[in-house]
């Protein structure tokens, strides 16, 4: 007799051997009408941990649908023709099907097909507000922000139920009217998602029986809608009790199937004449109407759907959903299986991480999970698992860190706030004042600001599919154990008391006069300008996105890194080339002026161009040569403007740096006192910067990357070094090899306060007007764009991978630390001394 574990191991081959053949996106090679992306993955094996967002189609399913669509001509169902016909007989036949997919007899309900699940919610609430006399709305803290968007329809009328107990407590009262006020011609919506989208926790599915029941008795006139997107993904839905089932369930199949788009709303019939109150129509809803001398109209009353559907349905989309149906049975067998599948993988998952431990014997790994549910039933439990990571002290890392790390690993998962406030909140213990007291910070929706004041702002959520298998969970289980698991103290951190350090030079200076794009170095025979913005024209263009207006990133392009810029001095001009072939009839260099030529831009009468830097809104000047467009539109495959942020004083909107604070400053009035044992000093509080992610200069030390290097090496013979060009760095500090104290001191530069840079010998006679001062603003703050390799645009893994190991502090990477002029004008070359003050 075979038993329950290898019958789940026998399957979990069965889905391996597939693979390769019907997901060949996994393998890391994309294809596309640029090579762009294929260098995103640098041909690793993908590792999918996002099915809760959207599970992967297969390879049968694009061939099955292609197929019927180039043998079969479908038209217009609101037509008469033989095309039209058949297009309309296939819809309901599909119809038909997706209620036999959830056991829902016809003669009870109606399908109507939607964008996805969150328009089939929004048409229900949108039905309901058109009631006389309003409606009540109650939803569970678990839900969606798409069910927690219905109370806004609803006003005021409205309650957030804060755990199952609070629902069993007001459904057994219901009928005593102990609930929010529904009278006269009122009625009342309860919804609430029939699994979790954020932990995966199960919820009770007879609430909605329950609730009919009591309606019917007290008269009420109260209905359920349940969120079952997230559940059908994985797991079967049993529709055939019409006693229990909701009045209205929405979902999106992409979830299920991977495509198409498309998503459905299962109506219970005898509750779908509220739906028929909503007052908007459109094409293909109305038998007659009239528009001339008076306005009349008759609403289709054969079906529900009928009534709901506005203009012409998406019908590609639902013709696809017949071959998803088709292909994922045969690929899959039975929607009980899968959910025996996945629900074998979660566990799997999660008993591995709750396995992992640090060398003090600490968890690595907080899973947040429901004390009702259990990750040995499905009845309880999804195909989900939500987390946050703690280093060996029991404090968090950074979701965003972990995320970073994933993407160089190919390992795809989903992190934040997850569309899921109430889970989230109650999860993490964060009151609504601290929510509001975080947004006042700078928290926002997919930024980096994820542990604010000693907790975090979001999890990592890690969802599995039809198609996951064990080898996903070992990867992710490897990769936490590689990267998080600490065995000893790793960072290198500098120690404490060393002297000022005076035998430091500097080795290179470094301008990025394109943003994202490839450096140039300053010649060692020139004295460069500094100004508090930064270096003489650095990172004062960039390559700005047509469609969304955001500034390109080497992340998403990393063929950026091949666009070549110069300065040209003499002729006044900036040049462009590429370091690769062209396309053709692409010139082989681009040149355009150093000075602020109004000529060169759009006219000022234009409309305003807005773009988006790292968050921040700014008003940049486009060029309005369609050569300079099409030049970089061509080489990256991207449609995009060259725009220019020159330094303030231009009238356009301003940036300043955003380095964190040292943990010795406070604030005063608007000056930031740094405090060191040296006495206090004294820096304005904010530093104008211009395209530069943090801070107007970077500054790296060679001793430093020496010694990420020789790390790199004992870790891998194999492992490639680091240049000093993927940190985007200004200045490049080295040691004075003629100084008698010439030691290598790797991270010295952590311990300063701020530096001194001297353009001739130190000597007293040389010092006076030869001398800058650049103030030490923070730490760097490190991505996976470190991984580009400036001289190829192809990514790798280091030296992002070692810097984790090595470089994390508070659950951060850093390397290189951020500077500013500490005050007026000045200039800087190549071989200039170099002091560093200590803090």
């Amino acid at each position: 007799m075979i038993n329950q574990d290898d019958h789940n191991l026998a399957y979990n081959e069965k889905i391996e051997a597939l693979r390769a053949q019907e997901f060949p996106m996994l393998q890391g090679i994309m294809s596309s009408s640029s090579d762009i992306f294929s260098l995103i993955f640098f041909f690793l094996d993908i590792t999918y941990l996002d099915h809760a967002g959207t599970t992967l189609y297969s390879r049968s399913l694009m061939d099955e649908f292609s197929k019927d669509m180039m043998s079969n001509l479908l038209g217009n169902p609101h037509s008469a023709s033989t095309s039209s016909q058949l297009s309309a007989w296939r819809i309901e036949n599909i119809r038909l099907r997706v209620l036999r997919l959830f056991n829902a007899d016809p003669k009870d309900f109606d399908v109507v097909f939607v964008a996805n699940a969150t328009a089939g919610i929004k048409l229900v609430a949108d039905a309901f507000r058109e009631q006389p006399g309003g409606f009540w709305y109650g939803y569970h803290k678990d839900a969606h922000t798409s069910l927690i968007g219905v109370r806004e329809v609803a006003g005021s009328d409205s309650r957030c139920f804060e755990s199952d107990e609070v629902v069993e407590n007001w459904l057994d009262n219901v009928i005593n009217n102990q609930y929010n006020n529904v009278t006269g011609e009122g009625c009342g919506l309860f919804a609430y998602p029939a699994q979790s989208n954020m932990n995966g926790r199960r919820l009770p599915l007879d609430w909605c029986g329950r609730l009919r029941a009591l309606s019917q008795q007290s008269g009420h006139g109260l209905y359920s809608l349940l969120d079952a997107a997230a559940l059908v993904s994985t797991c079967p839905l049993d529709l055939s009790n019409m006693s229990r089932a909701p009045d209205f369930t929405a979902l999106s199949f992409y979830k299920m199937f991977g495509f198409p788009d498309l998503g459905a709303l299962l109506v219970r019939k005898a509750s779908g004449g509220i739906l028929q109150r909503l007052k908007y129509f459109g094409g293909g809803t109305v038998e007659m109407v009239t528009c001339l001398q008076e306005s009349w109209h008759i609403k289709k009353e054969h079906t529900l759907h009928a009534q709901l559907e506005d203009g012409t349905l998406p019908i590609h989309n639902i013709i696809a959903l017949d071959s998803a149906m088709n292909v994922h049975e045969r690929l899959f067998g039975t929607l009980q299986q899968i959910s025996a599948h996945t629900s074998f993988l979660t566990r799997r998952l999660y008993e591995g991480l709750k396995s992992l431990k640090h060398g003090n014997d600490a968890s690595v790994c907080h899973v947040y999970e429901d004390p009702k549910s259990s990750y040995k039933s499905t009845s309880s439990q999804g195909a989900t698992v939500a987390l946050n990571l703690r280093d060996s002290w029991g404090a968090w890392v950074s979701i965003t860190e972990v995320e970073k790390l994933a993407a160089v690993k190919s390992i795809h998962l989903r992190s934040g706030g997850l569309c899921n406030p109430g889970g989230i909140a109650s999860s993490l213990g964060l009151d609504p004042w601290e929510i509001r007291r975080n947004f006042s910070a700078g928290q926002r929706c997919g930024n980096e600001n994820d542990i604010m004041n000693g907790k975090p702002t979001g999890m990592l959520r890690l969802s599995l599919g039809a198609m996951s298998t064990l080898e996903d969970v070992r990867t992710f289980l490897d990769f936490v154990k590689e990267l998080f698991v600490e065995h000893r103290e790793v960072a290198q951190r500098i120690p404490i008391g060393l002297p000022t350090v005076t035998n430091f030079y500097v080795e290179t200076l470094t301008i990025y006069p394109i943003k994202s794009c490839g450096g140039w170095r300053v010649p060692p025979d020139i004295s460069w300008g500094i100004k508090p913005e930064g270096l003489a024209w650095d990172r004062e263009w960039c390559l700005v996105h047509q469609g969304s207006r955001a500034a390109l990133s080497q992340k998403r392009y990393p063929k950026m890194a091949l666009l070549r810029p110069t300065i040209d001095l003499e002729a006044e001009l900036l040049r462009i080339r590429y370091s690769e072939a062209l396309p053709p009839s692409c010139p082989s260099e681009i040149a355009i002026p150093l000075t602020q030529d109004p000529s060169v831009f759009q006219h000022e009468n234009a409309p305003n161009f807005t773009s988006r830097v790292c968050g921040d809104a700014i008003k940049a000047q486009v060029y309005s040569s369609t050569s300079v467009t099409s030049f970089f539109t061509s080489i990256l495959g991207v449609p995009c403007y060259l725009t220019r942020f020159p330094p303030q004083g231009s009238g356009l909107s301003a940036r300043h740096a955003k380095a964190h604070l040292r943990k010795q400053e406070v604030i005063k009035g608007q000056k930031s006192i740094i405090q060191s044992e040296f006495g206090d000093k004294e820096r304005p509080l904010t530093t104008p910067i211009l395209l530069s992610n943090e801070s107007p200069i970077l500054v790296i030390s060679r001793s430093s990357l020496n010694r990420l290097n020789e790390i790199i090496k004992a870790r891998s013979p194999a492992g490639k070094a680091a240049s000093a060009q993927v940190f985007r760095s200004n200045i490049v500090i080295a040691e004075d090899t003629a100084s008698p104290l010439s030691i290598e001191q790797p991270y010295v530069e952590d311990s300063w306060l701020s530096m001194t840079v001297h353009n001739h010998d130190l000597t007293r006679e040389t010092l006076q007007g030869k001398t800058i001062m650049l103030d030490i603003l923070g730490p760097c703050r490190r991505c996976q764009m470190v991984c580009v390799d400036q001289s190829t645009g192809e990514k790798n893994e280091e030296p992002f991978v070692t810097l984790a190991k090595t470089r994390r502090v508070d659950g951060k990477v850093y390397f290189g630390m951020h500077a500013g002029l500490a005050g007026g004008e000045g200039s800087v070359r190549v071989g200039a001394k170099v002091l560093g003050i200590r803090r």
